[in-house]
């Protein structure tokens, strides 16, 4: 199995996995809400739902951007799963101002919930699942370079944060009535920061970056495998489509080196970088002389 396809399936496996534990979380978390009466935990419900409208979404999307590249799409479609990034971050945007509403009409109307066992034993399972599932969602992220499920991940953790905040809340509910209400808005801005840090990575991305160090030093250690001269790279670009990516950058060679020998070096520097990283390149040769 090459390394694509193999990337595509594990983001497609992460889909599934969060999609169908989300659903089930909301399930009983939703229960519990209704039957506690606490805003908070409802809230929780719809952030693990839009976790599961996130994974939906992945799937959806990574099965589009896995489509080939075409005539009026020529770096292919890879760009859809992070369109699809912003998607899930507007999506938590919108859940957390209707949490926040409610909590606050629940505070002015001196409104309490009635935590019980099944609350906590509910929140506490939450809390371990959605760890676990932001854990794994993360580490395929990691794997596979899909901004989308590394998305994935960050909003499990925030859910499993927010259930983390609930469980203190409950324990401290004989205490103050307002707790249920505060929770509620507490969760929202979770919800919040979760939004941004999505929103803000995604468009980063759409806007342009650098490449990462690690890339860099990657890039370097092959082109002095390449060339034992003093070979200096430079003014690296990267563009980001899904699994697709190129790189521009700028290396140094003497000036009196032959047309000849220079394209050998950077025709097996584009070789290996394609081999070794899965990004094309495109390198412009500037001359010691220039310096």
């Amino acid at each position: 199995m090459d390394n694509h396809r193999e990337k595509y399936l594990g983001g497609i496996r992460e889909g599934w996995v969060s999609g169908l534990i989300n659903v089930l979380l909301f399930a009983i978390k939703l229960w519990a809400g209704i039957v506690s009466g606490s805003i908070a935990l409802i809230a929780d419900a719809w952030h693990t739902l839009s976790d599961t409208i996130s994974s939906v979404l992945i799937i959806i999307g990574l099965k589009m951007a896995a489509k080939p590249a075409d005539k009026e799409h020529p770096f292919g479609h890879g760009r859809i799963e992070i369109i699809v990034s912003l998607v899930i971050g507007i999506l938590l945007i919108l859940v957390g101002f209707h949490f926040i509403n409610e909590s606050v009409e629940k505070l002015r109307n001196n409104e309490s919930a009635n935590f019980g066992v099944i609350a906590i034993v509910v929140t506490a399972i939450s809390l371990i699942a959605k760890e676990l599932l932001a854990q794994y969602a993360l580490k395929i992220g990691k794997f596979t370079g899909i901004e989308s499920i590394t998305a994935d991940g960050w909003h499990h953790r925030s859910d499993a944060f927010s259930s983390g905040i609930i469980l203190i809340g409950i324990l401290a509910q004989k205490y103050v009535w307002w707790i249920d209400g505060l929770l509620g808005i507490l969760v929202a801005l979770v919800i919040f920061y979760s939004a941004y840090a999505i929103i803000f990575k995604t468009i980063q991305v759409l806007l342009g970056r650098e490449p990462e160090k690690t890339q860099i030093s990657e890039i370097t250690k092959i082109a002095r495998k390449i060339y034992s001269g003093n070979l200096r790279l430079h003014h690296f670009h990267i563009h980001s489509y899904g699994f697709h990516n190129e790189m521009t950058f700028h290396i140094v060679l003497p000036g009196e080196m032959s047309l000849l020998e220079a394209n050998k070096i950077t025709q097996k520097l584009f070789e290996e970088i394609k081999k070794e990283m899965n990004i094309l390149a495109t390198i412009h040769i500037d001359t010691k002389s220039k310096y």
